[in-house]
């Protein structure tokens, strides 16, 4: 019989507490073989993402089709900015009824990091890419054995300051701010 308030196993990766710039860019990437992904589906509310982020303690979610296809991603700062309110407005909705799929990066404008590179890499070359690109994730994508791309791992710029003991700053914010304008210009 099970006892009652019995955990189960998961998957763990031994992430270091610290890292330095030489390090190796695998040393801060959050490898999928070994942690699983936390994930949402498009016809999620926005509400529903943000609290499996709390529970989950991620600032992005991997957004999925019921075949577990990735199909875009949603951050915090998605869900916490401007873009539901701009989402329900242009559908004429209450907040509350926005979805993911409104407001999510789409699968074909998400850029990816290849494995083979990020295992040449250091972390100050995935901070750099992260500076550069203005985002606070990067996705990395490996091939399987029938080359068909798969998402291997992620990069956070907030789990990477941590480990460096440092502030990365992105422009990620200023981006959704232009990205608003642009939203409001139409």
């Amino acid at each position: 019989m099970l006892q009652a308030g019995v955990g189960y196993a998961q998957p763990t990766q031994a992430i270091p507490e610290r890292a330095t710039l030489d390090d190796s860019a695998t040393s801060v990437m959050t490898d999928l073989t070994r942690v699983t992904a936390v994930i949402i589906l498009p016809g999620d509310t926005v509400d529903e993402a943000h609290r499996r982020m709390v529970q989950r303690g991620v600032r992005m979610l991997l957004v999925v089709d019921q075949d577990r296809k990735v199909v875009g991603l949603i951050t915090a700062t998605d869900i916490l900015g401007e873009k539901p309110v701009l989402a329900a407005s242009e559908r004429g909705i209450r907040r509350e009824e926005v979805l993911v799929r409104d407001i999510m990066t789409p699968q074909e404008r998400l850029q990816v990091l290849a494995m083979a590179e990020v295992r040449a890499a250091k972390v100050g070359h995935i901070v750099s890419t992260l500076q550069q690109a203005g985002r606070q994730h990067a996705m990395v994508v490996d091939h399987d054995v029938k080359g068909r791309q798969t998402v291997r791992g992620l990069f956070s710029a907030t789990q990477i300051a941590r480990q460096l003991g440092a502030t990365i700053q992105t422009s990620e914010i200023a981006r959704t701010f232009s990205e608003i304008e642009s939203q409001l210009l139409r």
